[in-house]
């Protein structure tokens, strides 16, 4: 029973993306149609149509599990352990400090392969 029932969703779902792409084609074809219009209705438009093309693709099996993993990266975020201020400027520092010691060694390096070539050259 449960195959079928996969089997059903399974169907749905294509029924339900290919009406989210026929959302999405209406907005794309309707915006250069109403181009004449301000640019506010037509954004508005936009933005109605992709909330309601967003809402039937949260019903598919895709779209919840997709809300799924957004939901869980948000509890996941709040876990983090953020740096302070302090932190973040000293580390800074230190890339900022590193990268410019790397600079005048390649800068050295360079200068010297350089004079090397320009005695075997002149």
């Amino acid at each position: 029973m449960s195959a079928k029932a996969e089997l059903n969703d399974s169907r749905f779902d294509v029924i339900k993306w290919v009406v989210v792409a026929l959302i999405v084609s209406i907005g794309v074809f309707g915006d250069s149609y109403f181009s004449a219009e301000p640019v506010l209705y037509r954004a508005i438009a936009l933005v109605v149509l992709a909330l309601v093309a967003g809402f039937v693709a949260l019903q598919t099996s895709k779209g919840k599990a997709f809300w799924s993993l957004l939901k869980e990266a948000r509890i996941e975020i709040r876990k983090v352990v953020w740096p302070t201020r302090q932190e973040t400027t000293q580390t800074t520092m230190i890339v900022v400090a590193v990268v410019l010691v790397m600079a005048l060694i390649l800068w050295g390096l360079d200068s010297l392969l350089g004079w090397i070539v320009s005695q075997f050259i002149g």
